[in-house]
């Protein structure tokens, strides 16, 4: 059963997003050397029983309209597109490559949320 694997939440100050989280829930923060300005988030050890990664994105770069973004990992991504959209739902990023990670779509469900799909590069055709 595919599962909620990643996150993104907008910022608007990176040193501002980054401190509170750090502080707060004690996240620690790497940059990604994309092309755009996303700050990986690790919430936790891979011991520890609950959780996700996630990451801090530009807000400006943001792809799913400025709002939170969660990711779906699936073992199919032509699929599980054809699929929403035989839903009813939006394409709002096509498939998309991530260099040397895997490739997302993103997609506008039912309800009006941005929401993505993944899929890593060991399932990429």
């Amino acid at each position: 059963m595919p599962k909620v694997v990643h996150f993104e939440l907008p910022f608007d100050d990176a040193d501002r997003a980054n401190k509170f989280y750090a502080d707060i829930f004690g996240w620690e923060s790497s940059q990604w050397d994309g092309p755009v300005e996303y700050h990986l988030q690790n919430t936790g050890g891979d011991d520890e029983p609950y959780g996700i990664g996630g990451a801090l994105i530009a807000r400006e770069s943001a792809l799913n309209d400025g709002g939170t973004l969660v990711v779906i990992a699936v073992d199919d991504l032509d699929a599980y597109t054809a699929k929403v959209v035989a839903a009813g739902c939006e394409i709002v990023t096509p498939r998309t490559p991530i260099p040397g990670v895997g490739h997302f779509v993103n997609f506008r469900d039912t309800e009006g949320n941005v929401v993505g799909m993944f899929m890593d590069d060991t399932n990429a055709a």
